[in-house]
């Protein structure tokens, strides 16, 4: 059991599938709390990542690659503003030896690590995808954008980041450096779960800036969760 990851309360079985019962969780997603908030910031945003980077130690630990982390995977417990958040879905995941290989492509095309475009990957896969949901938090769009999935393909292996545009510039360089180490081209040269949560910018997230994004980043947010739900 861990905090931030659903409960599975029981299973049944019929002639025709296994039924999962899981923890009810009232709060709704990630991106739809930020974007009714109005009041976003480094210092949320880093929260936020010290729960997801839990997560993926958590899996890691126990021999678990998600593969399928993204903002509508983490859902709130409740509606209080304090309520804790949880990593849902587990159906793309699976089991591996250290050292392990795989080949299969599944994921969402936004957070698709380059080499699993490439069929060779491992649990490093998973820091990418904490990386890219970092970036969509502190930005308000993915880091690798395209109007069709061969566009978003080809972003993701050419992985050029722009940290020149807004809303960019006002953003720490602790937190650029944290995302240019997580979005690393090179699982071997990636950060670990554990080396996320004791980079310096999660380390002082309480010094963090609290002052609030304006509203480009907002809505942009607001305009990606909805593109999301239409894609769906």
């Amino acid at each position: 059991y861990h905090p931030n990851i659903v409960k599975l309360r029981a299973a049944y079985e019929d002639a025709d599938a296994v039924h999962l019962v899981m923890e009810l969780c009232e709060g709704g997603e990630l991106f739809d709390r930020i974007v009714a908030r109005g009041h976003y910031s480094e210092r949320s945003a880093a929260a936020v990542l010290r729960t997801v980077a839990e997560v993926v130690r958590m899996c890691h630990a126990n021999g678990v690659m998600h593969r399928d982390l993204k903002p509508e995977n983490f859902l709130y417990a409740n509606k209080k503003e304090n309520s804790p958040l949880k990593a849902i879905d587990f159906g793309l995941s699976v089991f591996f030896r250290p050292g392990e290989r795989f080949s299969e492509i599944v994921g969402s095309p936004y957070y698709m690590a380059p080499e699993v475009l490439k069929r060779n990957y491992g649990p490093e896969i998973d820091i990418w995808s904490a990386g890219v949901i970092l970036f969509i938090l502190l930005c308000g769009v993915p880091p690798f954008w395209a109007e069709t999935e061969q566009g978003v393909v080809r972003a993701i292996l050419r992985g050029m980041i722009d940290f020149q545009r807004e809303p960019w510039p006002p953003i720490s360089e602790s937190a650029k450096s944290l995302l240019k180490q997580m979005l690393n081209p090179d699982p071997r040269r990636r950060l670990t779960a554990q080396q996320v949560l004791e980079h310096p910018w999660l380390q002082n997230a309480k010094k963090a800036s609290n002052v609030p994004w304006g509203d480009i980043v907002r809505a942009r947010l607001k305009q990606f969760s909805v593109m999301n739900r239409f894609k769906k």
